[in-house]
């Protein structure tokens, strides 16, 4: 394929990382290999946020930085979470940049990853372009997390709209977040979420989302992970998340009233498989449970709790 953008884009890619120097130092790499066939070679500046007030990864920047392929920018966000951090990144590219691209420190992109995010851009004209985050065990799981596919994401044809995405594989047109406050809201800075809710936003100023199904990025998934516990946390988490999101978004009593239903459905339908899980053993105990937990979730929302389940996890 011939790449038709004739001038090369400005793209601003933006890390925002806590205490995984090594991970981090895998990602810088990962981005330094890029190859680019659709789309004309780019013009990328790369900032690193270090969301730990310490700086424990100034080391791991300073000694990149030296030999890296693109300009590596590195600054410290003090307040903890993730919102602060994700601003203070397109804070330091988005002037200077056409696009401003978010990937995790637990990513490992691929080769082609931004010659796709580019390439659908441009045959979309789109605003807002995801890519696929595919789960990539650091050891093997358990027969019953594999059978459930508890971490598997959906997918989707590329260039399929979409209605909301996530920051752990995306590229965003620099002018669409001109205009947000932000961009990404603080409130949700130790629940997550952050991202659904800029997302939410975007559509609904009428924003073109576009799914890019080969820029692909593989996420590190740890044995903390790989237990019931955790996905149970992580259902009530995105269901909590969602409601508020909405709520915040769509504020209306419909609104409200049918997250409220949609929860509730949801806890049925795990009480429901509960009663057949003993037949599928572990997996079909955890999936009837994590339903249980995605209905509680946006029913707490609902009803204006906040689940900052990183707290913990950034200290407090």
């Amino acid at each position: 394929m011939t790449p038709s953008r004739l001038a090369p884009a400005r793209v601003g890619i933006c890390v925002a990382t806590y205490r995984r120097p090594r991970m981090l130092a895998t990602l810088l790499k990962a981005l330094d290999r890029q190859t680019f066939r659709k789309s004309v070679t780019p013009l990328v500046t790369i900032v690193v946020v270090d969301n730990d007030a310490d700086g424990s990864a100034q080391i791991v920047v300073e000694r990149l930085a030296a030999t890296a392929r693109w300009p590596l920018i590195y600054t410290i966000e003090p307040r903890r979470g993730i919102s602060h951090a994700r601003n203070r990144g397109v804070t330091a590219v988005a002037r200077t940049a056409d696009f401003v691209v978010f990937v995790d420190d637990d990513e490992l992109p691929r080769r082609s990853w931004l010659d796709e995010l580019l390439a659908v851009q441009e045959s979309e004209n789109a605003d807002v372009v995801a890519g696929p985050v595919l789960a990539r065990f650091e050891e093997l799981p358990p027969s019953w997390v594999e059978s459930g596919r508890f971490f598997d994401r959906p997918r989707y044809r590329t260039g399929q709209a979409l209605t909301v995405a996530g920051a752990g594989n995306v590229l965003v047109r620099a002018a669409t977040l001109a205009g947000q406050p932000g961009p990404f809201a603080p409130q949700f800075a130790l629940s997550g979420a952050e991202d659904t809710h800029l997302f939410m936003r975007l559509h609904r100023l009428g924003a073109r989302m576009v799914w890019a199904d080969e820029a692909i990025v593989d996420e590190r998934v740890p044995k903390t992970r790989l237990s019931a516990r955790w996905l149970l946390q992580r259902a009530y988490r995105g269901g909590n998340g969602f409601a508020r999101c909405e709520l915040d978004v769509r504020g209306s009593a419909r609104v409200r009233l049918s997250r409220a239903v949609k929860g509730a459905v949801r806890i049925a339908q795990g009480i429901g498989l509960l009663a057949l899980a003993p037949a599928s053993g572990m997996r079909g105990l955890v999936d009837a449970s994590t339903r249980v937990c995605l209905g509680l979730g946006m029913l707490s929302g609902v009803l204006g709790y906040r689940y900052d389940e990183y707290r913990q996890v950034h200290g407090a």
